[in-house]
């Protein structure tokens, strides 16, 4: 429709690793979700910079994760002082980002046209 989200970054290491993405809409049309992720739990990349970014919606809710939930173990979150949200955008702070990425999630509202 109209909202894309994009997720750009670069990276070391790491041999074949899988990674999905996953764009979704609430019935309402409410809300846009963005999702980038690694099924298997833990990457082995070294992010040196990441950055997501959503057109079309603002963002209400954003969290990255240094290792994805797999085998009953839980999401861990990067420290909030690793990575900054603004409206538009998800991305790693300069000199606080500890290089793991394993998942990205972004829940944004997009603009309702008022009747």
């Amino acid at each position: 429709g109209d909202y894309t989200c994009t997720f750009t970054y670069s990276a070391q290491g790491g041999t074949n690793e899988q990674w999905q993405m996953n764009i979704g809409i609430s019935e309402d049309n409410l809300l846009f979700s963005c999702s980038v992720w690694r099924p298997q739990g833990k990457s082995y990349l070294f992010f040196t910079q990441f950055k997501a970014e959503v057109k079309g919606a603002k963002i209400e809710y954003a969290m990255a994760y240094s290792q994805a939930a797999v085998g009953g173990q839980s999401d861990v979150p990067l420290k909030q002082e690793e990575f900054e949200i603004t409206e538009t955008t998800v991305s790693h702070r300069e000199g606080k980002f500890r290089f793991e990425l394993s998942k990205l999630m972004i829940v944004a509202k997009t603009p309702r046209d008022e009747l």
